[in-house]
């Protein structure tokens, strides 16, 4: 049986395994350069190997496995620094994470491939049950988890009573199952094409055999670890420069979202390039969904064993960058179809999210 993957895909995870491995805490600029460009190669290895895997087990399977990856590998990673750092420092962690990574998918992933979409085929169809049942699911699990925490009375500030807090950890977890179990169980044909005529050639390609798509799911595995661990490392470096730029440090979980979000916003735009926008949304949204759906059950046992103060809610600026990108994608979706100005308008929001974030 023969493994058909490119040389490079299988190369680029293990180099950077190796570099992940041999760089320490403390490392020169030359390293940070090196890890760098290691981790961007990675990032393209990944989205390779999610490809593969994709085609193999077939829609929504594919988006599924790499969106679950991802989430898993960002959760620990929180989860990680929250425990290392401890503290007041930490409190704030995973709702800045959680925010910084749905607002990047809404307005950045979504946004730029409904703008390529439509400027290569002017409009691109989708199935409005599987988007409209993904929109219903990710509105009450933001809302719940990053604005009601402000308007609640049993503690002071943004934060739920260890109580509510445990609440909104169980209804999160049921509510994502709960997509989940529509997503690959009892409306699986809600997200797959609408349209199967103007599907690609790759797509009707004969699937990869077992041996390759297990080799291509081991390696994805091992890139989406490496680029997070690699990420962890290079945010010292990050931080350092956005401090001397005189910008927020609120930042820095912005361009670390960012890193870790690649892989996935790489696939779902060369999805959106090949007229496959049922893909690129099942990605997109998914991801979101299994982001904060994952992460505030995480932090919330994490919080409840070690006694740590967990911060959810957002302050009003961004509760309106929110409820304004949720509106806006409702409304894009309404019609099933789509255009390249509801990519624009997308961006737009993203690009007001990221200056005032700047310059609060």
């Amino acid at each position: 049986m023969k493994i058909a993957l490119p040389l490079w895909s299988v190369v680029c995870p293990i180099i950077g395994l190796a570099v992940m491995m041999l760089v320490g805490e403390t490392h020169s600029g030359i390293m940070d350069l090196v890890m760098g460009v290691t981790l961007i190669s990675v990032v393209l290895s990944a989205v390779h190997h999610a490809e593969v895997v994709a085609h193999k087990v077939g829609e929504p399977f594919g988006t599924l496995i790499l969106a679950l990856a991802i989430t898993v590998i960002e959760v620990a990673l929180i989860v990680t620094i929250m425990m290392s750092k401890g503290g007041e420092e930490s409190s704030t962690l995973a709702r800045d994470t959680v925010f910084a990574a749905i607002m990047l998918i809404l307005t950045g992933i979504i946004g730029l491939c409904l703008l390529i979409g439509g400027y290569r085929y002017k409009e691109q169809i989708f199935m409005k049950q599987g988007v409209s049942a993904s929109l219903v699911a990710l509105t009450a699990i933001t809302v719940l988890s990053l604005v009601l925490p402000n308007y609640t009375t049993s503690e002071a500030g943004p934060v739920y009573s260890t109580s509510q807090l445990i609440f909104v950890a169980i209804i999160s977890l049921v509510l994502y199952l709960g997509f989940v179990g529509v997503q690959t169980g009892r409306h699986r044909d809600y997200f797959l094409p609408e349209d199967k005529t103007k599907e690609d050639e790759n797509v009707h390609a004969a699937p990869p055999n077992n041996l390759t798509a297990s080799l291509s799911l081991l390696l994805l595995l091992i890139a989406l670890v490496v680029v997070v661990i690699l990420s962890k490392k290079l945010s010292p470096t990050i931080e350092t420069i956005v401090v001397d730029l005189g910008a927020p440090k609120s930042l820095v979980g912005i361009i670390i979202a960012s890193v870790i979000l690649l892989p996935e916003g790489m696939a779902a735009i060369r999805a959106a390039r090949r007229n496959r926008l049922q893909t690129s949304l099942n990605l997109a949204l998914g991801s979101a969904l299994a982001s904060i759906g994952l992460t505030i059950p995480a932090v919330a046992i994490v919080g409840y064993f070690t006694g740590f103060t967990i911060t959810l809610g957002i302050d009003t600026k961004s509760t309106v960058l929110l409820i304004l990108s949720l509106f806006t994608i409702s409304i894009s979706f309404g019609a099933g179809r789509t255009n390249i100005l509801q990519g624009i308008v997308l961006l737009v929001i993203l690009a007001t999210y990221l200056f005032t974030t700047i310059v609060p």
